[in-house]
């Protein structure tokens, strides 16, 4: 109970958060009364002291090229993880030109492309991931995704059958490959959702996100559930990233782009740079303001 305690936080309605956001539109409804808000990961001391001694070590002449590209690529990571998304890509570039052959790098380049909308170049770092290493899992999901953001689901829904093949169990495979699948018609994202959610493993909290999708349970439902099995404020945090994220897909399907704009927002706060979610919460919250309905 003490843990429930210090780790929940209750927004009051949609309609007190709506005073830095917008009314909900016609038709809409508040559904962020219960929504437990995220303590921002802090920035990890233990990142920071390890990119200086990177720092150090790469100012050191007479490395070998292949040990100074491992050296900047793991350097990226680290930036990457701290949210200093250009450095990273620096880093990962000069990765690149120091060894050529190396997947990793290509793979974590064409993250960055995909968030700057350059999806051709997206689709060049991942074939070339897949041509280094053909059993790159995840440069399957991440082209998926290049493809789903860059218009072309069509070709989205292979990659993605490819990554979910890989791990039938895991829902948040489904959910990406689903969202490519809806893109095409939203009766195929249904149909796709039944086709795959006996795999599903029923243990993972995100497959309750799953069947919030399918109309099995409702929002307030997996709300309720998201303390279930977190034991550390951290965990929460990266959990609550993930969930407003998919929340945040579920109403702009509905169209509730006011509440779904939130979850966007929410999903950034976390500060959980890492994570898939956080990566595209951003390019969610554009395609909103394109859309010409994205609030103040």
């Amino acid at each position: 109970m003490q843990l429930r305690l210090s780790l929940i936080f209750f927004l009051f309605t949609l309609a007190i958060l709506g005073g830095c956001a917008q009314t909900p539109a016609p038709g809409e409804k508040a559904q962020m009364g219960n929504l437990l808000l995220a303590e921002p990961a802090p920035v990890s001391p233990r990142s920071q002291m390890a990119i200086a001694r990177y720092n150090q070590i790469l100012s050191t002449s007479g490395l070998p090229d292949e040990d100074k590209a491992e050296l900047h690529f793991q350097r990226g990571m680290l930036y990457d993880s701290v949210g200093l998304g250009g450095l990273a890509q620096f880093d990962y570039t000069q990765a690149i030109n120091l060894k050529p052959d190396m997947a990793e790098a290509y793979n974590s380049i064409g993250i960055h492309y995909i968030q700057q909308r350059d999806f051709i170049q997206a689709y060049e770092a991942f074939d070339s991931t897949l041509e280094i290493n053909p059993d790159y899992d995840f440069a399957f999901l991440n082209r998926g995704i290049a493809l789903y953001y860059g218009g072309r689901s069509e070709l989205a829904v292979d990659d993605l059958a490819t990554f979910v093949g890989m791990d039938n169990s895991d829902p948040f495979r489904a959910l990406w490959a689903y969202f490519a699948h809806y893109e095409l018609a939203p009766e195929e994202g249904t149909a796709y959702l039944e086709e795959v959610r006996p795999a599903l493993d029923d243990e993972h909290w995100a497959t309750s996100l799953v069947d919030l999708f399918r109309g099995a349970v409702t929002e307030n439902q997996v709300l309720n559930s998201l303390i279930e099995g977190v034991d550390s404020q951290k965990a929460l945090t990266d959990r609550l990233c993930e969930a407003y994220f998919y929340l945040g897909k579920y109403h702009t399907q509905r169209g509730n782009r006011g509440i779904a704009s939130n979850y966007f927002k929410l999903a950034l706060s976390t500060n959980v740079f890492e994570y898939v979610e956080h990566r595209y919460a951003r390019m969610e919250l554009n395609r909103l303001r394109q859309s010409g309905n994205q609030a103040p």
